[in-house]
């Protein structure tokens, strides 16, 4: 506003009316208290603490007896620049796909479905469940006919 009125050799008040701009405005001058005790103790704690956003930085310096509203803390974290870096995203694989060849006659590609492949992964279970049922129980009717017989081997001997 200065320039605009020395330039021109105009008032205060004809270049705000101009600019259509209040006088208020223009003559305003801030009454905010220098915070540079306060930007040093949440520079020193950031420097500390690299991982740490602006709420635990304020329990930190509770800690230490610094009293701060929320909200100047957040402009002054914010101020200093030290926001924390967010952590990466999933890992995607890079680069293009090739793209899958269409079969040229019948029974050339099999596909199965996840549904295919949990029932046929749940019959397997079943199946090797059984077969060690089975094992277990001609395990047990062996030893049972050789202890009979009293023909035991020596392992099992007792």
């Amino acid at each position: 506003m200065a320039h605009l009125c020395e330039a021109h050799e105009v008032s205060q008040r004809r270049a705000c009316q101009v600019l259509d701009v209040d006088r208020s405005t223009v003559r305003y001058s801030s009454v905010r208290p220098d915070d540079a005790d306060l930007r040093k103790a949440i520079r020193d704690v950031a420097r500390e603490r690299r991982r740490f956003g602006y709420r635990r930085i304020g329990v930190m310096l509770e800690r230490q007896g610094i009293m701060m509203n929320h909200k100047k803390l957040r402009r002054l974290y914010r101020e200093e620049k030290l926001q924390v870096r967010k952590r990466g995203g999933r890992k995607r694989a890079l680069g293009t796909r090739r793209p899958m060849i269409l079969p040229s006659r019948i029974n050339e590609r099999w596909s199965l479905t996840l549904s295919v492949m949990l029932s046929q992964m749940a019959a397997a279970s079943v199946f090797w469940r059984s077969l060690m049922i089975t094992a277990e129980s001609a395990s047990r009717l062996w030893r049972t006919h050789h202890y009979q017989a009293g023909v035991l081997p020596v392992s099992l001997r007792l």
